[in-house]
């Protein structure tokens, strides 16, 4: 793009133009002088700053980028630059120092060492202008116009009216005290700046990404003005094992895991609240607290709140081990969940030495004086001791196997010694022996020695308890293995205690005996 200017001094209400004194007006006039402005290079010279950061923006913003729009953009200073300059009191300002606008701006030329000097490159150098081409002023000296004044024009003014009223009442009107607090940490600076971002340059502080900035870098700010700044911290948050990363605003731990919502009521931090978040950010790992319940071995289910993250670490933490046949379900890198149920399964195999006793051996010797059926003890023998070594299996406190691995024998033991008597009983003397072969005729077929295998033997189909207990077994174990008449001896004995053949009540009906 290319702008043109035109000779003679142009500034409203200032005229006579003078080459010692006006510095913003071209010291060569020409009447018809092309500008043609290379806006790569003057982006070189005062490279265009990026703009205040959105979401997206990783870098870091740099507050002298922009000046106060309340400037001009002409190449001259103009009334409304020193008014605005001056702010509100501007005409009680020049009244105390006895000077108007024009007379000031002629001062402030004069001021030559305190501006810049405007580089070559955008210095008015004579081109032809394009056919059709817009008679504008150049984009990229404009703004380097309106930089210089938002830099330069308010302390230079400044030194200027000091210098004609001899003190510093109104460079101290023009100066702004303004309260900055970055991270609640506050100071007073005075300034001559306009904006917040100008504020923020002047004392080397840069915006980054994810701070936080009040009022914007681009808004006003007078005096008792307050820009606040709260400096962006990243936690790197560990929950229950799970990485994530979190920008807060925050200094202190504990206001920053309550921005970052974390979930920290019952569980466990391991970092202080009080502790401080330094700006390259910090590492937090929390465990939360949850409800399981414990069931060891064979014991009843345990409710355990725990902040533990894994199966294993809630057996560290509760100071449990794992023998090597023992286990765990879930195993033992499982996370845990609220609600979860964790069972030990206790295997354990010991080995143990037992003492125990021997019993004597019983040696039976026949003894033909006592009766058949009769034992009479003679020695009862001793009991020796042997010591047993056994292996015992348990599963959740229950023995489950137990093996005789060794033995040895500490005392032997000393015999028991029992007479058998051998000697036949005498044949009962028996009556009435017809009825009983009818009766066993109708029981057992008239088979004395029968044994079905039905639980009644012999030919009075006698059960064992009945024998037994009416005396049978002096003649023999078992019916069957009694003769005829012991039968019928003992079956008298039933039938005289019942008052009948009530024992045998089919077979009596039948043939007719009284029940």
């Amino acid at each position: 793009m290319s702008g043109k200017q035109t000779g003679g001094s142009d500034r409203p209400g200032h005229d006579s133009f003078s080459a010692d004194t006006d510095w913003f007006t071209p010291v060569q006039a020409v009447s018809a002088t092309t500008l043609d402005d290379d806006f790569t290079a003057w982006q070189s010279e005062f490279p265009s700053l990026p703009s205040f950061p959105d979401g997206q923006s990783t870098g870091f913003y740099d507050t002298r980028r922009e000046f106060d729009d309340g400037y001009s953009s002409s190449l001259s200073i103009t009334d409304h630059d020193v008014r605005h300059a001056l702010g509100p009191q501007a005409d009680e300002i020049m009244a105390t120092a006895g000077v108007d606008v024009d007379e000031l701006i002629r001062l402030i030329n004069a001021e030559t060492t305190v501006l810049p000097v405007i580089p070559d490159d955008l210095s008015v150098a004579a081109q032809p202008l394009k056919v059709g081409e817009a008679d504008a002023p150049a984009p990229g000296l404009l703004a380097a116009v309106k930089r210089w004044k938002g830099t330069f024009l308010k302390a230079t003014i400044a030194a200027v009216l000091v210098t004609l009223i001899g003190g510093g009442g109104a460079a101290i009107a023009m100066n702004n005290t303004v309260t900055v607090e970055v991270d609640g940490q506050t100071k007073q600076v005075n300034t001559y700046s306009d904006t917040v971002g100008e504020v923020l340059a002047e004392e080397g502080i840069a915006v980054g990404a994810h701070d936080s900035l009040s009022p914007s870098p681009s808004a006003e700010i007078g005096d008792d003005g307050k820009i606040v700044l709260q400096r962006g911290r990243q936690l790197h948050l560990k929950v229950d094992g799970e990485q994530r990363d979190v920008w807060v605003r925050a200094s202190s731990v504990g206001e920053a895991l309550r921005q970052a919502g974390a979930p920290v009521a019952g569980s466990w931090v391991s970092v202080g609240n009080d502790a401080q978040v330094p700006l390259e950010g910090l590492a937090v790992e929390i465990k939360t607290a949850k409800e399981i319940t414990l069931y060891d071995g064979g014991n009843a289910g345990v409710p355990v709140r725990t902040t533990a993250v894994t199966v294993g670490e809630l057996l560290g933490e509760r100071g449990l081990s794992l023998g090597p046949q023992d286990a765990i379900l879930p195993g033992a890198d499982l996370k845990l969940a609220g609600g979860a149920e964790i069972r030990i399964s206790r295997t354990g195999v010991t080995v143990i030495n037992q003492a125990e006793p021997i019993a004597p051996p019983v040696e039976k010797v026949d003894d033909p004086e006592l009766d058949k059926g009769k034992e009479t003890v003679v020695e009862p023998g001793v009991p020796g001791e042997r010591m047993v070594t056994y292996r015992i299996t348990e599963k959740n406190g229950k023995v489950v196997k137990r093996e005789e691995i060794g033995a040895k024998t500490l005392t032997e033991a000393k015999p028991k010694v029992v007479k058998v008597g051998t000697k036949k009983p005498p044949q009962p003397v028996i009556s009435d022996g017809a009825a009983w072969d009818r009766l066993a005729q109708c029981e057992a077929t008239g088979n004395w020695a029968i044994n079905t295998g039905n639980g009644y033997y012999g030919g009075l189909q006698f059960n064992k308890s009945t024998w037994d207990s009416n005396g049978g077994s002096q003649y023999a174990a078992y019916p069957h293995q009694a003769t005829r008449e012991q039968q019928i001896a003992i079956a008298t004995k039933v039938r005289d205690a019942r008052g009948g053949y009530s024992a045998w009540p089919a077979c009596a009906r039948k043939l007719g005996l009284p029940t």
